[in-house]
């Protein structure tokens, strides 16, 4: 408790935090293609990217959860034994940021069958043979902002329980909230990831299990209020 200007006041932080199982699975799905002409990689790495956008159309992935995040074409080089750089083609590449939403089942757990995200990505990759890549995967909520309702309303009932005990053991009673301070350090908190795969089985098409885990935001809260 303090005493400012004679109005006693006591300041409580609270912490809370609210977690969901993800909804959204962000992949990054790349092709990389070479050749001994720019136009001939520039060309496959085109034809083996659409066929992995078909293979996700035809999985219900909807245009706009398809992006082209990336576009490379460069030379490809070797060293010869007289020390001198040796051109032996090209390489092409090609980058997609897919969206998969509503992952997950019921039960909470991944969709398993046609439809889940882990055979979509298994029939882009038989799409795009050898030639694909896969990058980073990303576990987020739809809804973040409800999610973090959640949070602050779990962070204010901790930073009101401690207020009330102790004024209660004051003998006094809480009055107006003269201040709240939302603390944040650094960016908004995005959720933890929990995420596992098992080593892909040599059987072509085969899909990798996925976790989802649950994604979590936290955040904390300054509360002032005065005492009557």
């Amino acid at each position: 408790m303090s005493s400012d200007n004679a109005i006693d006041t006591i300041t409580m932080i609270g912490s809370g935090s609210a977690s969901a199982i993800p909804d959204i699975m962000r992949v990054s799905i790349s092709v990389e293609t070479r050749a001994e002409t720019v136009a001939a990689a520039y060309a496959r790495a085109g034809e083996q990217a659409d066929a992995v956008i078909g293979a996700l159309r035809v999985d219900g992935v909807g245009a706009r959860d398809i992006n082209t995040s990336g576009l490379t074409v460069r030379a490809e080089t070797v060293w010869t034994d007289g020390n001198r750089e040796q051109l032996v083609g090209y390489v092409a590449g090609t980058s997609l940021t897919v969206a998969l939403r509503d992952i997950a089942g019921p039960d909470g757990e991944a969709k398993s069958e046609d439809g889940g995200p882990a055979v979509i990505i298994a029939h882009a990759v038989v799409a795009g043979g050898d030639d694909v890549r896969l990058g980073g995967l990303t576990l987020t909520v739809a809804d973040e902002e409800a999610l973090m309702v959640r949070a602050r309303d779990a962070a204010w009932d901790h930073a009101l329980g401690k207020a009330e005990q102790y004024v209660f053991r004051a003998g006094r009673t809480l009055g107006p909230v003269v201040e709240i301070t939302e603390n944040i350090s650094g960016p908004v908190p995005q959720p933890r990831l929990a995420f596992a795969a098992e080593k892909m089985s040599s059987a072509p098409g085969r899909a990798v299990p996925v976790q989802l885990g649950e994604s979590e935001v936290s955040t904390s809260i300054r509360v002032t209020w005065q005492l009557n």
